[in-house]
């Protein structure tokens, strides 16, 4: 609701103000503005930039492949990295470095059905 009342506030600012400068101070701005679309400087940027835009563009497009099969063949070992970090010395791993919720096969165990579960960070042994 509030954007709508900004608007509303600042097209009523922006016709107040239109109306006062009247049609000669906007044909004068449009004027200005058809001088610096039509100067040689202009022109020169635009196409500066869009030889840029071009060859940058076609740059990406023939390094993507690359990039993809650097990104794909990076992903395991920064997996591995990964695990390896989380590993031993993280809060919820025990003494031995075994993880408290998942087994050595990889599966979930949960806490009530694990034969060894920590309570306060303390095992028990049953």
């Amino acid at each position: 609701m509030g954007y709508r009342a900004m608007f509303a506030v600042g097209f009523a600012v922006g016709f107040v103000v239109g109306t006062r400068a009247g049609r000669e101070r906007y044909d004068q701005m449009v004027k200005y503005a058809k001088q610096v679309a039509d100067s040689p400087a202009v022109h020169k940027a635009t196409v500066t930039i869009k030889e840029k835009t071009t060859e940058i563009s076609k740059t990406a497009v023939s390094r993507a492949p690359d990039v993809a099969k650097s990104a794909s063949a990076q992903v395991p070992k920064i997996a591995k990295s990964a695990r390896q970090k989380a590993g031993k010395g993280s809060p919820r791993h025990g003494k031995d470095g075994a993880a408290d919720d998942v087994s050595a096969d990889g599966h979930l165990v949960y806490p009530a059905d694990d034969p060894q579960s920590s309570v306060n960070g303390t095992r028990y042994n049953t």
